[in-house]
């Protein structure tokens, strides 16, 4: 099997992917906060790990291993106290900090020289049931595959989430979290009850504090700059609470979405051989027309979502990858229409139909899309990625630059990608842009461009191709998705250190415009508010007013 890219792009022949005690904001939070019985898992000793430790090595480092930290000290954690120690520490000591929750920041926001203290959550794992607020509670180092996993298992539900099993809940919520089901059901952070965050204050003490969806809630701010913000810029998540909007009752099973019992599964894969610059033209345009026509929160075919991975040349095809919830009236139906619409035009009918869909349990989806793509798991690689959000679908210009990028023989890298990611629209643009502080509400779906590779002498080669195929993607609006009729900036889940270069973003819209258009000066005040002396911070975070 030839590798699948980094956030479940699929090619070659894939599927068939201090302070002891805690302080909060009312007494409710604060029993939650500090109640032991709550938790699940021992709270054992916090460990602080120097450079001469043999594990020194595996811990100032990520996912992407182009990205390397020489802090003075890790510090693991396993329980919100010694996180607020932890900070108190580095604060009292004038050390930068950063944090770890699964590790894949695509940046060099938490592994750099800056930073002298990471603060490791892996320890701070914990998924269970708050009565007390009725709600899910999933601690801040948990990673999606344990969390999909326990809240399933033992109560028949989920969230929305990815599809990469060791992405860490932190940043994948604080960024919005988009997966298979959220046209469906909507992102991750439409589900969020409330978060227990530790900041620190304007005299430099390091606190935990809960804020909730309540907007009588004194700290509903700090939720809502959560819900969508992005990680890193106002504190230490240690742990959230998930609940869906509504819910009625206490019994557990009714508080959080249920998942379909079954999905219909299709993975078809093109071959290049059959793809000329018209036929693929054809393939991202149509594409693009379905998203657009299918965004709206009540269209019926909000219960299907797909991927459709235009992987190199050198990786022999492209493949389309979809999932259907089984369990409404018509499924097979509309997954079939949506099949022919997508490769209306391409003359691959024959191979569309000589690969049909599977009926899966949709926890077997999950493991099965997780298992076949391993790039999620494979500690060796580096990488590159830009994304974009789309209103509307590319036009056959911007298909054609595609086209001309995946197809150069001076650079073969099965690896490089254009990734066009059905996971949003739908329910997600039920909720208006201002009501989180994730703002693409409007768009139809997303695209990831990246490559990834293993040998350091080729970051030269695959970093060049990416900014020119994105470069010459977006070359009529100066290098960056600009937000407007067609294009709605970018994901912040997917950082860029391009985006603030003058050199190729040579747009004249500021970094924090296309991650957060509107809703930048409202979490610039929040940031004020409850991190005003810039304790959390790394290239791109949201800076004082």
């Amino acid at each position: 099997m030839t590798g699948i890219s980094r956030r479940g792009l699929l090619s070659g022949a894939a599927v068939a992917a201090g302070v002891a005690t805690v302080q909060a904001a009312a007494p409710a939070a604060a029993s939650a906060a500090t109640d032991p019985a709550q938790r699940c898992g021992p709270v054992t000793d916090a460990v602080t790990v120097y450079p001469g430790d043999p594990r020194y090595q595996e811990l100032t480092v990520g996912y992407n291993q182009r990205w390397v930290g020489t802090p003075d000290y890790v510090r693991l954690v396993s329980s919100t106290a010694q996180v607020v120690r932890a900070v108190q520490e580095a604060v009292d000591s004038g050390r930068r900090i950063s944090v770890v929750s699964g590790g894949h920041c695509l940046a060099p926001f938490v592994f750099n020289s800056d930073v002298k203290v990471v603060i490791d959550l892996s320890g701070l794992n914990d998924v269970y049931f708050d009565p007390e607020r009725r709600a899910f509670a999933v601690e801040g180092g948990a990673r999606l595959s344990m969390v999909y996993e326990t809240l399933y298992k033992k109560w028949g539900v989920t969230i929305p989430g990815g599809m990469c099993p060791t992405v860490g809940i932190g940043g994948h919520t604080t960024g919005g979290g988009y997966g298979f089901l959220s046209r469906e059901f909507g992102a991750v952070i439409d589900h969020l009850e409330a978060v227990e965050m530790v900041v620190v204050d304007r005299s430099g003490r390091a606190k935990a504090v809960v804020a909730s969806r309540d907007p009588a809630d004194p700290n509903h701010d700090l939720w809502w700059a959560s819900a969508g913000g992005g990680g890193g810029n106002f504190g230490i998540v240690t742990r959230f609470w998930f609940r869906t909007a509504g819910a009625t009752g206490s019994q557990p099973g009714r508080q959080l979405v249920n998942p379909p019992k079954d999905v219909l599964f299709s993975a078809v894969g093109i071959p290049w051989s059959a793809l000329d610059r018209t036929a693929f033209t054809t393939l991202v345009t149509n594409w693009g027309t379905w998203y657009e026509q299918h965004a709206a929160p009540d269209s019926p075919a909000r219960v299907l979502s797909g991927v459709a991975s235009l992987a190199h040349r050198s990786s022999q095809y492209v493949f389309l990858l979809t999932q259907v919830d089984a369990t409404v009236p018509g499924a097979q139906q509309i997954l079939d229409q949506y099949l022919a619409a997508i490769t209306a035009g391409v003359g691959v009918d024959a191979a569309v139909a000589s690969q049909p869909a599977q009926r899966l349990p949709w926890l077997h989806a999950v493991r099965l899309i997780a298992a076949s793509i391993p790039s999620f798991i494979n500690p060796t690689l580096r990488g590159s990625s830009k994304s974009a959000y789309m209103r509307r679908g590319y036009t056959p210009a911007q298909a054609g630059a595609m086209y001309d990028a995946l197809t150069r023989t001076d650079f073969a890298n099965p690896a490089g990608a254009v990734t066009l990611a059905g996971f949003s629209g739908g329910v997600i643009n039920a909720v208006a842009p201002e009501r989180t502080a994730l703002v693409h509400r409007r768009a139809s779906f997303w695209t990831l461009f990246e490559t990834q590779w293993q040998d350091p002498a080729a970051d030269a080669a695959n970093i060049g191709w990416l900014r020119d195929l994105y470069g010459s993607v977006w070359e009529a609006t100066g290098g960056y998705p600009v937000p407007g009729d067609q294009a709605d900036g970018c994901y912040v889940n997917n950082p860029d250190p391009d985006i603030t270069d003058p050199a190729f973003n040579r747009s004249g819209v500021p970094w924090y415009t296309l991650y957060y258009k509107e809703n930048y000066p409202r979490l610039q005040r929040i940031k004020a508010a409850y991190d005003p002396r810039n304790v959390f911070r790394h290239a791109q975070s949201i800076t004082l007013p």
